[in-house]
Parts: structure tokens; sequence; C-alpha cells
């Protein structure tokens, strides 16, 4: 299929750009046979087009994605090729932004965890993905919670062309990774059919039986270029080729079949002719999907939201804004036990540093208002994981809107663009609830006012009240709503 798709891009076809995958395919493979599609939960990176396959993706979608057209999944050809999506198969979309997809990974766990199932989510990345925090607040979270996580780093030593040990101290993600309390390692050679196998059955019997995360590091080559604007000669010599070749997991498996006496000659050659059948067919059906049209191009920028109207009530007492939020987050809670709320301090008797979420802990349980590291992007992340799952409507606060910017990515080339980036296959309906602005004497970082940042992003809706009233209907309006609700509280009225 690289090969096919490289072809594709020599003649203009339509696909310009692609992103390789060969070297990779093994690891990617056997771990989609351990999941159970439709029921467990995938977030594969940009290489693991081998394990979108093997968990069910068509391949002319793969190729129609990959031309930019509209197709049922992976962004209808709104997203660069390999960038998967499958609402079925429980694919999530995915971005361009390397590690932001192990946060929102840890959310679905999280979520997982909260409906008391078994459901395993599986989440891949290059080892050049382990530099980023995202990726280290991820398994910080998972231990805590103790989540049915398992973390794929499909390691090939190149991060495009920066090398892993000027990546990663001393060189070993694995030895990295085993200070993490909680988490199981296991490093595996991404060729070797069996140590897969073995890494990958201890990882889901941890995950099925709620037992915690594991990690596998997989040393796989890359063969080939990081994608068609790449030349490797550039920084690779004729020996990190020739080792490349040496490693290659395809005839090592085949090699491993024959031994075993699993397959004869004359059977692989007889599924090499008909696999590479299928890629032509694919790759031919592929071009009578449609192009995306340019009358298009904003829908899906916002889920479609049914306003509920409610009988005019008569005048109540008169209350604080600070109680009036508290009030709305309650009633919520009570009317809907998928919403959940969670943040640095809004547990327990603290209830927020402004006692916004007083008394929510001990009337509807840790489970359902609990505390989060001091991580924005921790909070963003694991927000969006948690509201792709259908059973939960996650409303988070972040302490200080001046604080967000750590977890900016998540917010903004996330949250904000999921249901459009996906072609409206998904949606992330989440609250994110931040005091703002000034007048409390906070110097420059307690008196942000973020607003005119934030409604420049288009997919959030920007919520600011001025009254006690409209503060309780607008944030119980934002938790009903279907489509990412920043709500911002202006420390003046508290």
């Amino acid at each position: 299929m690289d090969e096919k798709m490289q072809k594709l891009v020599r003649q203009n076809k339509g696909g310009t750009f692609h992103l390789f995958g060969q070297g990779h395919e093994l690891i990617g493979v056997v771990s989609s046979q351990a999941l159970t599609p439709g029921k467990d939960w995938g977030f594969p990176y940009y290489r693991d087009r081998a394990f979108a396959i093997g968990l069910g993706c068509a391949l002319d979608e793969l190729f129609g994605a990959f031309l930019a057209r509209e197709v049922p999944h992976h962004s209808g050809g709104r997203m660069m090729p390999e960038h998967f999506s499958h609402k079925e198969l429980r694919i999530p979309c995915q971005s361009s932004v390397v590690g932001s997809q192990f946060l929102q990974a840890v959310g679905v766990a999280k979520a997982a965890r909260l409906a008391k199932t078994d459901e395993v989510v599986y989440v891949s990345g290059g080892d050049g993905s382990t530099s980023q925090g995202d990726f280290h607040e991820a398994l910080n979270y998972a231990c805590i919670h103790q989540l049915g996580v398992i973390f794929v780093i499909q390691d090939n030593g190149w991060a495009i062309s920066v090398p892993v040990h000027e990546q990663t101290a001393g060189g070993s993600i694995t030895h990295m990774a085993e200070g993490y309390v909680g988490l199981a390692v296991y490093p595996v050679d991404g060729g070797d059919y069996v140590a897969i196998l073995e890494a990958l059955d201890a990882a889901m019997q941890r995950g099925r039986n709620l037992e915690g995360p594991s990690l596998i590091v997989a040393k796989v080559p890359r063969i080939g270029p990081h994608s068609s604007s790449d030349d490797p000669q550039k920084y690779k010599t004729d020996s990190h080729f020739d080792e490349d070749a040496k490693q290659d997991p395809i005839p090592r498996f085949e090699e491993w079949l024959l031994r075993e006496g699993h397959i004869t000659h004359e059977e692989i050659e007889a599924l090499r002719e008909k696999v590479k059948e299928e890629i032509e067919i694919a790759a031919k059906q592929a071009e009578n999907f449609p192009l995306q049209k340019s009358e298009h191009v904003l829908d899906h920028v916002y889920k479609e939201t049914h306003v509920e109207t409610i009988p005019e009530q008569e005048r109540g007492e008169a209350i604080v804004i600070m109680d009036a939020l508290n009030h709305a987050l309650d009633e919520e809670m009570e009317r809907d036990s998928g919403v959940v709320i969670f943040g640095q301090d809004v547990a327990h008797g603290k209830g927020g540093v402004f006692g916004i979420t007083r008394g929510l802990t001990e009337k509807y349980g840790e489970e359902r208002c609990f505390n989060t590291p001091l991580a924005e992007s921790t909070i963003v992340g694991t927000a969006i994981g948690m509201s792709v799952h259908s059973h939960f409507k996650p409303v988070a606060e972040v302490q200080f809107s001046d604080y967000v910017w750590t977890g900016i990515n998540q917010l903004f080339n996330e949250l904000s663009s999921f249901h459009y980036r996906s072609n409206g296959e998904w949606n992330c309906p989440v609250v994110i609830r931040m005091p703002s602005g000034g007048y409390i004497q906070g110097g420059p970082y307690h008196s942000q006012s973020i607003e005119a940042f934030l409604a420049h992003c288009p997919g959030l809706k920007v919520v600011i009240p001025s009254n006690a009233a409209d503060a309780k209907m607008l944030l119980k309006s934002a938790i009903r709503d279907p489509n990412p609700v920043i709500f911002l509280e202006h420390k003046a009225l508290y």
C-alpha cells in the first residue's frame, strides 16, 4: 500500500503527500488482532496504517482519504493522509499534532473505568512523540488512576532526521518510562511475532482486569523516508539502510511462518499476488468517491444544537453568582448521571479556590467530582477523551484562565476542531469553566481577560455571564450543548 500511494503521488493523481509505514507493519497488525472492534478503542498514529487495516478499516476508504475524497470515515477528505477516524470501530479522529492523542486516550480509559466496563484503549506513537509533555502527563494520569491503556511506542530510532539519542536521555525510552509507578513496561523486537504477542497478551490482561496501564516499546526499522517530502540520504548512512533492510518485519515473519510449518512458499506467493490485486482494486475504487465541494467548507464547524425552552419561572430569592453556579452544577449532576466535574482543587472540602464546586464530592462521590494533577493539558485532553465516550459529559475547571496556555494545544488544535475535522462523525460536548478577569489585585497572572482570543477560535462557544440569574441558566445550557463551551466567570462578580 505504501508503494501504491507513493506511485499515486508521483503520478499527481490527487494525493500530494504520503507518510510511510514500512517497517511498522507487524506490531500494528498484531495489536489490532488483540482488540475487540467496536468495544475497545484505538488511537493510532500516522504510521499505524497496518493497525487500522487490521481493525477493519476498508482499503478503498483509506485510499479515498489519501486522495482527499469524501469517504464515509477518516475525515471525509478534510485531513491529511493517515489521520484515521472511524466511529463504528471506535477510532476517534486523529490530528497532525504529535503526541496529542495520548491524553485523549487516557480520558477515554478514565470514562471506561467510571462506567465500570472492561474496555481497553490502545494508543500508539513514534519515538519522537515521547519527547512531548503530553506523553508524560498521560503516563502519570494513567498510573494515578490505574487505567486500562496500552501505550505502544514504535521506536524506529528517528524523529524525521533526529536520532533517538538526541531525543531521549540515555537513548532508551524503556529506561525513561520505568520510573512510573504502576506502569508495566515491555520492550520488544518489533519484528518478533512471538515476543509482540506475549507482550500484548500481558498488557491486554492488565487492561481487562483493571490492573493498570502498560507500555510496549517496539524497536522497528523505518524503511523508506519519513514522508514523500523527505530524503533520508541526507542524514542516514549506508549502514543504516542495510540494518533497516535486515530488520524488515515482513520477510522475518515469512521466515518464521515457513520455519514453523504454518505456510508454504507457494502459499506466500499466492497471498502476495492476492494482496497486490486487492490494493489495485481499492485504489481504483477510491477514485469513484466524490471530491469535497467548496460550498460545504463551513459544514460541521458546530454540531447542530436543539434549544430546550422552559416555562417562565417565578422570581426566586436573591443569591450571589457563586451560589448560582454551584446550584446549576448540582442540578445538572442530579439530572444527568453522566455529568462529571474535575480540575485542580475542585473536590472534597476545598470545592475549588472560589468554592463553586463545594459539597459536590460529598453528595455525588469521588467518581463524579474529583481532583486532577496541576496540568492544564491533562485537564483539557482527558476531557476530550471522556466526551467521546458516550456515557459522560465532562465539566472541567481550569483554576484561572491565565494558566490555560499550557493546555492551549488541546483546547485550540484538538477540542475546537474535533467535529469539523471528522466531517461531523465525532463531537466533543465539553464544558470548561475558567475564572477570568481582574479587579482582585491579582497582577498579570490572575487578571487576564482572554475572551477575545477564545472567541476567534472556530468550533468553540464562549460564554461570559454578567449576573447570577444568567450565570445559572447559561451554565445549565452549556452542559446540555453538544459542542465545546468555554464558560468564563469574571472574578469581580464573585
